[in-house]
C-alpha cells in the first residue's frame, strides 16, 4: 500500500474543540449553544507544550477533532477565535515536525454520541453549511497543502447513498479551490469496518479512506456512563479473556442475546482479525489506495495492563496488514464521560512506559 510521509503513527487530540462537555445531559434548546466558559476552555485547554510533548512520544501526526458548532457562530459565519486557534495548532504541528489532520468531529444533525440530534443528511440547508465550513477551511489553508481535511468522524442515521452522495458533493467543493488537498474519507455504522464496502472510492490519488474500531465494545467502553448497556451491566471485563462466558453473558443480560461469540472460546487477537477483516478485504480490492485507521482505543477506568493488552494487539494486527493508524485520545476532560486519555490527568504525561512503546508500533 501506498505509504504517505507523517501519516503513519500519530495520536488523536479531541476534549479540546470536541467533547469538552455532554450534550446529552442537557435540554434540547440548550445543546448548540456556545457559552462563556466553552470559550474560555477552547482558549486554554491545549498549548503548545501538548504538541510539543505528543511529537517527543514519537509520533508523527495528530488528529484534531473539531465540532461545527465551536467554527460556526451562525450559519455561514465562523468564530475568529477559533479560526485563530486551528491557524496556532497547525503553527504548531509545523514547529515540532507534526502533520496536523483537521477532524469535524461532530457536525450539526450528524452527533455520533446523541442519535436524536440528526437530520444532516436529509436536509439541503445543512449540508450546504457542512460543505461551507470545509470550503471556509481550504481558504484559509489554501497555502498550506501538509494540513489533511478529514470530512467526519462518524456518520450516523444515513444510509451509506446518503453519505456517499454528500461526501462526493464535499470533495467537489475542495478540488475546486484545491486539487492536492488530502481529504480522508470513511463510511457509515460509526466508521465500523463492516461498512468498508460501502464507501465510494474515487479516482484521485489525493484521497485517504478511513475506519475505527472499538470491538469489542462491551470491553473498550466498560462501565461506561453514556453506554446504556455498559452502565446497566457494570462490569470489569478483562482482555484477553479465557473465559467467553463473560463477553456472552453481557449481550444475554444486556440483549437477551442467548447465542453470541459462538465460534469463539476466548476474547483475543483472533477475534480482533475477524473484526477487522474487512479492513483487509479493503486493501486487497483496492491496492492502490490508501486505508487508515484513523480512531481506536479503550476507556480510562480499565485496568491498565488491559488496556495494553488490547492497544498491543490492535496494533499488531495493523502492522501486520501495513495499515497506518492513529490512537484515541491524548487527553479527555474530566466531564467526558467516554475518557479514552492516554496520558495522565495532571501531569500529561504518558501512562506507561509500555503503554509509550505499543502506540510506538514497536509490538
Amino acid at each position: 500500500m501506498k505509504k504517505i510521509k507523517g501519516l503513519q503513527k500519530g495520536i488523536g487530540i479531541g476534549g479540546w474543540l470536541t467533547n469538552y462537555k455532554r450534550f446529552n445531559v442537557l435540554p434540547q434548546n440548550r445543546r448548540l449553544i456556545i457559552t462563556v466558559g466553552d470559550m474560555e476552555h477552547f482558549e486554554s485547554y491545549i498549548t503548545e507544550d501538548d504538541i510539543a510533548y505528543i511529537a517527543s512520544l514519537g509520533m508523527d501526526h495528530i488528529r484534531l477533532g473539531f465540532d461545527q458548532i465551536v467554527l460556526e457562530k451562525s450559519p455561514y459565519v465562523y468564530r475568529k477565535e477559533i479560526i485563530e486557534i486551528l491557524h496556532n495548532f497547525v503553527y504548531w504541528c509545523e514547529k515540532y515536525g507534526l502533520r496536523p489532520v483537521l477532524n469535524m468531529h461532530k457536525a450539526i444533525g450528524n452527533y455520533c454520541d446523541i442519535l436524536e440530534e440528526r437530520g444532516l443528511m436529509q436536509s439541503e440547508e445543512l449540508q450546504s453549511r457542512f460543505v461551507a465550513v470545509w470550503e471556509k477551511l481550504e481558504n484559509e489553508f489554501s497555502e498550506q497543502n501538509h494540513v489533511v481535511f478529514e470530512l467526519l468522524n462518524e456518520v450516523v442515521n444515513a444510509t451509506a447513498e446518503e453519505w456517499n452522495a454528500l461526501a462526493e458533493k464535499t470533495i467537489a467543493a475542495i478540488r475546486e479551490k484545491n486539487k492536492e488537498r488530502l481529504i480522508i474519507v470513511g463510511g457509515v455504522e460509526w466508521n465500523n469496518p463492516p461498512a468498508l464496502h460501502k464507501v465510494k472510492v474515487y479516482d484521485d490519488e489525493n484521497i485517504i479512506y478511513t475506519f475505527h474500531c472499538y470491538a469489542p465494545h462491551e470491553f473498550t467502553h466498560q462501565q461506561g456512563v453514556l453506554q446504556a448497556g455498559q452502565l446497566f451491566y457494570n462490569r470489569k471485563m478483562p482482555y484477553p479473556c479465557d473465559d467467553i462466558e463473560r463477553y456472552r453473558d453481557f449481550h444475554r443480560v444486556v440483549r437477551g442475546k442467548e447465542s453470541y461469540y459462538e465460534k469463539y472460546d476466548r476474547m483475543d487477537i483472533e477475534f480482533l482479525r475477524d473484526y477487522l477483516a474487512p479492513a483487509k478485504e479493503f486493501i486487497e480490492r483496492h491496492p492502490e489506495k490508501i486505508l487508515w485507521c484513523g480512531e481506536f482505543g479503550t476507556i480510562r477506568h480499565a485496568k491498565l495492563e488491559w488496556r495494553e493488552n488490547w492497544m498491543r494487539d490492535m496494533i499488531t494486527i495493523l502492522k501486520e496488514w501495513d495499515i497506518p493508524y492513529c490512537v484515541w485520545n491524548y487527553l479527555s476532560t474530566p466531564n467526558d464521560g467516554n475518557r479514552f486519555s492516554l496520558v495522565d490527568d495532571d501531569n500529561r504525561k504518558i501512562l506507561s512506559e509500555e503503554l509509550h512503546r505499543i502506540i510506538l508500533g514497536e509490538v
